[in-house]
């Protein structure tokens, strides 16, 4: 962590739907005297000044200029903070300068990405320069994919506890979701598409469940891609489609923790839909939704439902790790917000303050959140961001 600097958190990209709601967050929690020093930025300063009064942040909060087109603009505001929380996606198209100058100047970095075949190229370009300037590369802090990852993490805790050893198994369910994804989602999973178009050797990269570990790949996955009846739960379950980025960086965490999980673990994600036909039939109306998500409906990004609905939204995740013997372990993540807007702005601006205050010990280099932070962003997101983490029996 850079020792001194004018700021401690940079908001980047405040004038977008879910960057605003990150500086109101902030706004509300954040703004007492012994608070860490944060500062909103993005293209226009005028349009920062007008989000500033909307969300009640005090007068005096800072305004920075920066473009994504404009690397000394992103190299100016780097060097002046501690961190860059970045919610200017799709990542693939508008972060690769931005991580660049973070990874040079050794000038953490989060953001919200689930894009993982950019994620391995910024790995493979500046993971050497991370490490060398002390900057903390962390991708991935918002619903995609932390609740997985540290649902995966909390599961195998409770496993050493209970079992007395890691699980080679781990099922991540969807058991309930009342919200919509982000439209920077839905935009990352069409800039993908249009990637992969232009270049079929991205599609081997993109199927790849190891893409994000370099120099490992484990044993086969279950490829998840259609309705199947989970004879553990007793239930039907269809495609997630948030599982190819959450399982990759479940394998991700594994690895940069030295293989806690073991090099021979298994996982996957699925929607639970029920039991018997209409469990079955549920199952493949939500493959028909999946096709829908890179599509014209649904928000763009910058957009994003009012704050009534995002306050009805929730979220309830089962992670059941199979044990030797038939013995299980199940535990549930659950969220109190709609998943893509009102939990993440949360969760992406608590995983920057406790990288700023809970882990100075953690080096540079690119970090998954569960890795870098475990229990204590556990800790957390429990205490602030409406997160439970519970045993079930």
């Amino acid at each position: 962590m850079k020792p001194s600097s004018k700021f401690d958190i940079v908001v980047y990209g405040a004038t977008g739907f879910t960057g605003q709601l990150v500086a109101e967050y902030l706004a509300a929690h954040y703004a007492g005297k012994s608070d860490p020093k944060w500062a909103m930025a993005g293209r226009n300063l005028d349009k920062l000044a007008s989000v500033r009064d909307a969300i009640g942040a005090p007068a005096d909060t800072a305004l920075i200029q920066a473009d994504a087109n404009d690397p000394a603009s992103l190299k100016a505001m780097v060097d002046q903070t501690k961190s860059v929380l970045t919610t200017v996606g799709p990542y693939q198209l508008y972060g690769s300068e931005l991580v660049a100058a973070c990874a040079a100047s050794g000038t953490d970095y989060l953001d919200l990405c689930g894009e993982p075949v950019w994620m391995r190229r910024m790995i493979d370009a500046h993971q050497a320069a991370a490490q060398s300037s002390g900057a903390r590369i962390v991708f991935s802090c918002g619903f995609d994919s932390l609740p997985f990852e540290l649902g995966v993490f909390f599961c195998q805790e409770t496993a050493k506890k209970n079992l007395g050893a890691p699980v080679s198994r781990i099922k991540g369910r969807v058991r309930a979701m009342k919200g919509t994804f982000s439209g920077g989602t839905a935009a990352s999973i069409k800039a993908t598409f249009a990637a992969a178009a232009k270049d079929l050797s991205l599609v081997a990269l993109l199927k790849n469940p190891f893409v994000l570990t370099p120099g490992f790949e484990g044993p086969k996955q279950p490829p998840g891609n259609k309705p199947l009846f989970d004879e553990d739960l007793g239930l039907w379950t269809a495609p997630f489609v948030m599982a190819t980025i959450n399982t990759r960086n479940v394998h991700r965490s594994n690895l940069l923790m030295d293989f806690p999980y073991g090099k021979e673990f298994i996982y996957d994600e699925m929607v639970l839909t029920g039991a018997g036909e209409k469990g079955e039939a549920n199952a493949k109306l939500v493959v028909a939704a999946n096709a829908e998500m890179g599509g014209p409906g649904g928000p763009k990004p910058g957009e994003g439902p009012p704050k009534e609905e995002r306050e009805k939204g929730l979220y309830d995740l089962l992670f059941v790790g199979l044990g030797e013997g038939g013995r299980q372990v199940r535990i549930a993540v659950r969220g109190d917000r709609d998943p893509g807007y009102g939990s993440t702005s949360k969760m992406i601006a608590e995983c920057a303050i406790c990288l700023l205050r809970d882990t100075p010990e953690v080096l540079g280099g690119i970090w998954t959140p569960g890795a870098a932070m475990g229990n204590k962003l556990i800790k957390r997101l429990v205490g602030h961001a409406g997160l439970t983490f519970e045993v079930e029996t």
